[in-house]
């Protein structure tokens, strides 16, 4: 006959029996194939949504960017021409959707990594194999989130200078006039109208706003890297495991310091003079 005291659950087992014990492992599960679900469903909005957000929110398109812009050019003048304006606020539009939706792809990522990261380092729950696919998908999930900062950055500097870039999606027969009269004024010391000196302005600020955001963000990589490599001392010297999580990620994220240091120098050089990068843009070689 068993005894009550048989009955009960070894010291530091769940006291739920078998259903208890994959009730931890089952809830982090399904949270993360919730964010993952949504990750997917972010992605496929930031192909297909912008476009017709931007459409709707300015009434603008871009089918007549080449007649605006060199109607634009033609009048001389600093202010948009209306049809031009049109197109501006179409891409600025374009440049906030897009920010947003890979801003919340970022946040969704972020979330999905640290749930995969304490999967990883939970002792004792995972087979070899399982654990080494939680790491396989925590590092493809870290370097989608990179890209979704990239992308944040890229779509901020859009936002602020808008004018500056569309100019790229404009074919460079459009651009030849500007191009001589800028070249112009840079060699033979010759003025530039007001539409071209427009166009330098907001040339500057595409650097300036990115030279300011990539330093942001090469401070905030900074922090992260001392705060990893502290909790990287704090952890045992026995728990290899999360140790080397803890040096893997502190030195990942002081080579994205690095990298974002490195956009904000070269970018603060251009806003200092961008006339001379606007017609190296001009010529193809930027």
């Amino acid at each position: 006959m068993t005894s009550p005291e048989s009955a009960l659950p070894p010291a530091g087992a769940p006291a739920g029996g078998p259903a208890s014990a994959s009730r931890p492992a089952g809830v982090p599960a399904r949270a993360a194939a919730v964010l993952a679900v949504v990750a997917a469903a972010l992605v496929a909005a930031f192909v297909i949504a912008p476009g017709p957000l931007a459409a709707a929110g300015s009434g603008g398109d871009l089918d007549g960017l080449r007649g605006s812009f060199a109607e634009y050019w033609a009048a001389g003048d600093r202010d948009l021409s209306p049809s031009l304006r049109r197109s501006v606020d179409y891409w600025l539009d374009y440049h906030l959707a897009k920010g947003a939706i890979a801003a919340a792809l970022l946040v969704v990522l972020a979330a999905l990594g640290v749930r995969l990261g304490r999967v990883y380092l939970r002792p004792g729950t995972l087979t070899a194999g399982r654990r080494a696919a939680v790491a396989g998908a925590a590092g493809f999930v870290t370097l989608l989130a990179l890209f979704a900062l990239v992308v944040v950055m890229a779509n901020i500097q859009g936002a602020v200078a808008p004018f500056a870039s569309l100019l790229p999606m404009l074919p460079g027969g459009v651009l030849a006039q500007p191009r001589q009269q800028l070249a112009g004024a840079l060699h033979a010391g010759g003025d530039v109208s007001p539409a071209l000196q427009a166009m330098i302005d907001d040339f500057g600020r595409y650097h300036v706003t990115m030279a300011v955001v990539a330093s942001t963000v090469a401070a905030g990589f900074a922090a992260l890297t001392v705060a990893l490599w502290r909790r990287c001392r704090r952890t045992p010297r026995d728990d290899r495991r999360a140790r080397r999580v803890w040096v893997a990620l502190g030195a990942a994220a002081a080579l994205v310091s690095l990298a974002t240091l490195a956009v904000a120098v070269a970018n603060t050089t251009v806003a200092a003079d961008p006339a001379p990068a606007l017609l190296a843009f001009f010529e193809g070689g930027w």
